[in-house]
């Protein structure tokens, strides 16, 4: 208590209070930010912002814009409830780890070719950026299988790149490469200096095409999907666990909700977990998002009300996709929002 008024004494003697003092960086990092890029800038799911290389090549403002619009459907999301201040701290902290001054670019285009540029980028960018710039698959991270990169290579064609980065940024990427990464200077690989402002030309050029399905995100219907049961409540479990089989997917166990939150004889017999799974359909979804496994085994909730009436619900797998920011998952969440609802509709009605 009593540091806490010395505290309130010391910002008012500064004519500040204590809700205008300056944003903690280190903490809002490590709060928003460690969790993908490491506590001290190392890396994991996202790239390592320590590295020099990265320092030295990368502006403030790339920052800045980086934070405040992420990578639609590339994991990164955008962190619109920081303001201005929180964003600059953590812009702040994060250069805390640079040994020399930051750079900056002028916002002008640079001229080029991008029909040469497109030649180009097919044969050296291709390889680890995409065909089209869609960026490294899957999340880069190591618990689940190894990743043969120290760094997934990011998406070029990707709204909140392009608005992060500057042709001049891009160009002098190309021109330095990036050291610690596969990345190696483009001129050191023989390429002009023209060379480089064709293939800046042809990547500035994806502004101009509609939105990659790499950064495309499923719209769900509803976070829950719900059907009421025309059946009693045993009669409905018995259906799910029979649905659940015709559907390809092995029956696990059925628990109560409360189970292992409070004393047995306290559960709620009515109202029960129904899980089951498909290892294939896991292995492929921990293959494109470890992160989803914080979700499996499959589960369906059967709870009947007050009312006697009975409801089954499950969580409609298409908000993972949003949820993650992650447009590899599409596919994989639609047919498990599909198999969930049909598995639902055959036991209910």
């Amino acid at each position: 208590m009593l540091t806490r008024l010395l505290l309130v004494a010391l910002l008012a003697g500064l004519g500040l209070s204590p809700a205008m003092a300056a944003p903690n960086g280190a903490k809002l990092y490590g709060r928003n930010c460690a969790a993908c890029h490491g506590e001290t800038g190392n890396g994991g799911i996202g790239v390592p912002l320590a590295l020099p290389s990265f320092q030295a090549d990368i502006s403030d403002d790339y920052l800045r814009k980086t934070i405040s619009l992420g990578r639609p459907g590339r994991v990164m999301p955008a962190f619109s409830h920081l303001d201005k201040a929180e964003i600059e701290a953590i812009v702040r902290h994060v250069r805390s780890w640079n040994k020399g001054p930051a750079a900056t670019y002028s916002q002008r285009l640079v001229k080029g070719d991008p029909a040469h540029g497109k030649q180009l980028f097919g044969q050296y960018c291709a390889t680890c950026h995409g065909a089209t710039g869609e960026g490294r698959q899957g999340v880069g991270v190591t618990f689940s299988r190894p990743r043969d990169l120290p760094i997934m290579a990011p998406a070029l064609y990707n709204p909140g790149f392009l608005a992060a980065a500057t042709d001049a940024m891009i160009k002098a990427t190309l021109m330095h490469g990036r050291e610690g990464t596969p990345m190696t200077s483009f001129l050191k690989q023989g390429l002009k200096e023209k060379d480089i402002d064709d293939i800046v030309s042809y990547v500035r050029s994806f502004e101009k095409q509609p939105l990659p399905e790499s950064a495309q995100l499923l719209q769900a219907e509803g976070p829950v999907i719900i059907r009421e049961s025309a059946y009693d409540l045993k009669t409905t479990v018995e259906n799910v666990k029979q649905a659940v089989t015709t559907h390809n997917f092995f029956y696990g166990r059925v628990q109560t909700l409360e189970y292992g939150l409070i004393e047995p004889a306290r559960e709620n017999p009515k109202q029960v977990i129904v899980y089951f799974c498909n290892i294939s359909l896991l292995n492929q979804a921990l293959a494109v998002d470890p992160r989803v496994g914080m979700f499996l085994p499959c589960r369906i909730t059967i709870l009947e009300r007050d009312d006697g009436k009975v409801q089954v619900m499950s969580v409609n797998p298409k908000v993972l996709s949003r949820l993650f920011n992650n447009a590899e998952l599409n596919r994989l969440c639609e047919q498990m929002s599909e198999s969930y609802t049909r598995i639902m509709e055959e036991a209910t009605l």
